[in-house]
């Protein structure tokens, strides 16, 4: 299994958006139109993609040396999408999960690599509503892809707590901070990596999942940080979607400066930290459970400490790097989201103001727009009369 050249710590950004209807505030099925009319207005453009649910649209940013390149890709796929669904009366938001859609209502896209998908793990294939941020870093050496991937393992759980945007499920308040990672770990070969030393290892893996039928290539491999060996990176999929521009930012920084903090330290012949499989697999639902509550175990010995207590140390020792990518702004962006609230929290704020779950859509949308994250006691909710007349106005 080749891994590709790529030059090193290249980034490209996938941003995964609901399509909201704008009366309902429901999500509505018609992700391969908007998709095929962006397409046709905008030929040359590979930002715009199709998803698993006909709810969903991609936006892909294109191989970029830093993050402000990236974001700006982003936002001209958004720009791209707006004339096609304005007259449908669609706005745009993101989060892990939509708070109130019903899984079950959700139609996949006319693809035979996802009606596979789906026919083969039945209930839970059905279940995945859920939305999130990709980050592709760029490795120069396959040598070095799975000790900077054991590496980040060590990270996971304080990505997946900034990152958390997922409370509601079904209309329900599932009391877990990041509940997709909670139904995307049901899909075989979803979740946690395994923790392979030597590539060689991963292409045996990978040959027997092959050989017996569980896979039909690599990508099929669904973990949360893999491998890519057509694009010569490590993705990092363990972030739920972000609602805004500037969280996206954050969290590809983050990302970003870890890998190549990772790289120089294997420059200077260090070896780098692991984490063991035990305690990465507590780690994930501590993060998932608690959010930025969470004590995560640090390293082998089971030494713990606070997500709260751990970033801003973390923050500091990837500085330098974040200064060289010319992203540290952005990384910095996370002491003042730590501090005002990260997704979850916000979500919930709103419920607790509003008492309904229209009010955390609208909220979503209001962040998208705005690019950034929008206090809930700086939000104007407008339940705008019967709306919502077949909802109960889903109180809470």
């Amino acid at each position: 299994m080749k891994f590709a050249d790529s030059e090193r710590s290249t980034i490209g950004i996938e941003w995964e958006l609901q399509l909201i209807d704008r009366d309902s505030l429901d999500l509505r099925q018609c992700g391969d139109l908007v998709v095929d009319r962006a397409r046709e207005l905008n030929p040359d453009s590979e930002l715009i993609h199709g998803e698993m649910l006909r709810n969903t649209v991609e936006l892909v940013s294109g191989k970029q040396t830093n993050v402000a390149a990236c974001a700006e890709d982003l936002q001209r796929g958004v720009d791209m999408l707006a004339p096609v669904i304005d007259p449908l009366r669609i706005d745009l938001a993101s989060a892990g999960s939509h708070p109130f859609a019903n899984p079950e209502f959700q139609r996949v896209s006319d693809s035979e690599r996802y009606a596979k998908l789906v026919n083969r793990t039945q209930y839970w294939g059905r279940q995945m509503l859920l939305y999130g941020t990709h980050v592709h870093v760029g490795v120069e050496d396959y040598r070095k892809v799975l000790p900077i991937l054991n590496y980040l393992l060590t990270q996971l759980g304080l990505m997946q707590a900034l990152s958390a945007s997922s409370p509601f499920w079904g209309g329900v308040d599932t009391r877990y901070c990041d509940n997709r990672a909670m139904v995307f770990q049901q899909l075989p070969t979803a979740g946690t990596p395994r923790q392979f030393t030597q590539w060689h290892q991963l292409e045996e893996y990978t040959a027997g999942l092959m050989k017996t039928g569980v896979i039909g290539s690599f990508n099929e491999v669904r973990w949360d940080i893999r491998p890519s060996p057509a694009l010569g990176t490590i993705e990092v999929r363990v972030c739920d979607a972000a609602s805004n521009l500037t969280e996206v930012r954050a969290a590809a920084a983050l990302i970003h400066a870890l890998v190549e903090t990772a790289s120089r330290r294997l420059d200077a012949g260090e070896e780098l930290p692991t984490i063991p499989p035990w305690f990465l697999d507590e780690n994930k639902w501590r993060a998932a459970r608690y959010g930025m509550d969470a004590t995560l175990i640090e390293n082998a010995h089971g030494d713990e400490a606070s997500v709260k207590d751990t970033l801003p140390v973390l923050l500091e020792q990837l500085a330098p790097a974040a200064r060289d990518l010319n992203c540290l702004e952005d990384l910095e962006a996370l002491y003042d989201i730590a501090a005002s609230g990260v997704g979850y929290q916000r979500q919930r704020a709103v419920v607790e103001r509003t008492g309904t779950l229209e009010a955390v859509v609208e909220h979503m949308c209001a962040e998208f727009e705005s690019g950034k994250p929008v206090s809930a006691y700086d939000f104007e909710y407008d339940p705008r009369g019967m709306r919502f007349p077949d909802s109960g106005n889903r109180g809470w």
